[in-house]
């Protein structure tokens, strides 16, 4: 089980056109608008990614303005893991839990996870929170995922799991964002 002490949230590469071309677009940047909130009450640490801003463009608007105050991770590498900052940043945490949310999932969502994966930390994908050009693509990257041993989830899934009980203080604000 995913816990609020020692979990966090990071978000690849939600750029640009890229971001509206891949499948459901507009779901997949709505229900990331939920999962940064629900993240942001739970006081979770959010990593946020951007692959060559220059060349794709920056985080869809619509993200930016929930995650302004911190700092994008710049990165080059699909798998952010081998970008130095980005693995300070994970470390600095002390949290052995990451969901991942992102696009494209078959490239630096997959890649991502792996390399976390494969350096001892538990990850899952947050499966209407990833995105693709192709919905092929999807299929075969949480396939190869989950066949290593990385976990499925949701938003409404890992947020119920994360805040575990309905007298939870923060209950209410996350049943507001799932409704």
């Amino acid at each position: 089980m995913f816990t609020q002490e020692n979990t966090g949230l990071i978000i690849v590469d939600v750029q640009g056109k890229l971001a509206h071309i891949v499948q459901e677009s507009e779901k997949l940047i709505a229900n990331l608008e939920k999962i940064i909130q629900g993240c942001q009450l739970l006081s979770l640490p959010i990593i946020w990614l951007e692959q060559n801003p220059n060349g794709l463009g920056h985080t869809v608007s619509e993200l930016e303005k929930l995650l302004r105050s911190q700092k994008a991770i710049e990165k080059y590498n699909f798998n952010a893991f081998e970008n130095q900052e980005f693995k300070e940043a994970v470390l600095k945490t002390n949290r052995k839990q990451w969901l991942i949310c992102g696009i494209e999932t078959h490239i630096c969502v997959y890649q991502t996870a792996m390399g976390l994966f494969t350096n001892n930390f538990e990850v899952e994908i947050v499966v209407d929170c990833v995105s693709s050009r192709s919905k092929d693509s999807i299929d075969v990257a949480l396939k190869k995922m989950q066949q290593k041993g990385i976990g499925l989830t949701n938003v409404e899934m890992c947020l119920y799991e994360l805040v575990k009980d309905s007298r939870n203080e923060n209950f209410r604000e996350i049943l507001k964002l799932i409704k």
